[in-house]
């Protein structure tokens, strides 16, 4: 009896500092898994084909915050993707990740983050999703993924590495968010030698009630070559209404491009979005998305290839897309629908996942099925 009671004293002993550290901890689990199941119709010359993708902010992560005293606490967060296919593996820490330092003077972080720009578009998906067979972002914004230094000029929804990012106190609904990306290093001996691109960031949210506004403006310095006028700019305005049963919700957004010294390109695009809730778990979304004619100085090249096309007419397109959508609760919901992307006779967008079309001004439509579920 004796030996019984030592052994469990010593068993409480050995144990009590872990389960004290454990009561102390504030590391939180997170997550989202997705699947997406598509069969495009990718155009002329492509064979029709099924399309398996996990779109959608697929991820799981670390999170944890440490009261400092005085109103100060110090935060961070790890974020890496998570692909249940087994295909794409990006590495720990490869989504929204950060160390930072939060108060009554508002939040400062560094790491790998989505600008303050992306996040103000709070619109852009209302009726659809943000990337995949789905997404919105292709034709608002280049794409919608992480970016490292100054790479993917087109895209504008970025979660941008080395950044650096102030967020002021939320006042009676208004965010304001700031932020810069560091310059990577270069072993060019002066300015003409090499770029060295940064992006500036800056967006303010409202949120009240059922309103929720967006505005930013964002600038890509060095994006072209070196020491020639490469400067990109970016605005973008959106916002959402939720009358009861149902959601509206829309995005502008504009970019303009330093194609070379003498020359310049600008890309417009909007989105119009609407969500209905039927009864209970049953939805109908809809949505449709606009890229203009790309305007500017006359024989501007295109960016990235045919990503945003080269001055001229015809060189817009069109997404449209209805879905039903199911609210199985408030952490699993299910979409099925149909999209189809109509190019401009000289414009070669392509859905996402999909290919690239083989000629400009072809379509490409979708029947898909899409699957979340928030832990």
């Amino acid at each position: 009896m004796q030996k019984k009671l030592i052994a469990i004293a010593v068993a409480g002993a050995l144990g009590a500092p872990a389960l004290a550290l454990a009561q102390a901890s504030t590391v939180q689990i997170y997550g989202k898994a997705t699947f997406e199941y598509s069969y495009v119709d990718q155009g002329p010359g492509r064979p029709d084909t099924d399309i398996l993708q996990t779109p959608g902010g697929a991820s799981v992560g670390f999170k944890g915050t440490e009261a400092l005293g005085g109103g100060l606490s110090a935060w961070f967060q790890c974020e890496s993707s998570a692909d249940i296919r087994g295909v794409g593996q990006d590495g720990f820490c490869s989504r929204n990740s950060a160390l930072g330092f939060k108060g009554g003077f508002g939040n400062v972080y560094v790491g790998r983050w989505d600008t303050p720009f992306k996040r103000s578009m709070v619109g852009s998906t209302t009726g659809g999703e943000d990337t995949g067979v789905f997404g919105t972002a292709f034709l608002l914004a280049g794409s919608s993924t992480g970016t490292i230094g100054g790479g993917a000029r087109h895209i504008w929804k970025r979660r941008q590495s080395s950044m650096i990012v102030y967020e002021a106190p939320s006042m009676g609904g208004l965010n304001i968010g700031i932020g810069y990306s560091a310059g990577a290093a270069t072993g060019a001996t002066n300015a003409t030698t090499a770029a060295e691109p940064r992006v500036q960031s800056l967006a303010a949210t409202y949120q009240n009630g059922p309103l929720a506004i967006g505005a930013g403006y964002e600038r890509h310095s060095e994006f072209g070559s070196a020491g020639g006028a490469n400067d990109d700019t970016g605005l973008s305005l959106s916002a959402t209404y939720n009358f009861g049963k149902v959601t509206l919700g829309g995005a502008y957004n504009e970019q303009r491009y330093d194609v070379s010294t003498t020359t310049n390109s600008k890309k417009k695009a909007y989105h119009l979005g609407i969500a209905v809730n039927v009864s209970g778990p049953h939805n109908i979304e809809a949505g449709y998305t606009v890229a203009d004619d790309i305007s500017g100085t006359a024989g501007a090249a295109a960016i990235n290839g045919a990503t945003v096309p080269a001055v001229g007419n015809n060189t817009g397109a069109k997404l449209y897309q209805i879905s039903y959508v199911h609210k199985f609760s408030k952490r699993t919901s299910g979409r099925f629908g149909y999209v189809k992307l109509d190019n401009d006779s000289a414009a070669s967008y392509n859905l996402g996942g999909a290919g690239t079309v083989t000629a400009a001004g072809q379509s490409q439509s979708a029947v898909a099925a899409y699957l979340s579920h928030n832990f």
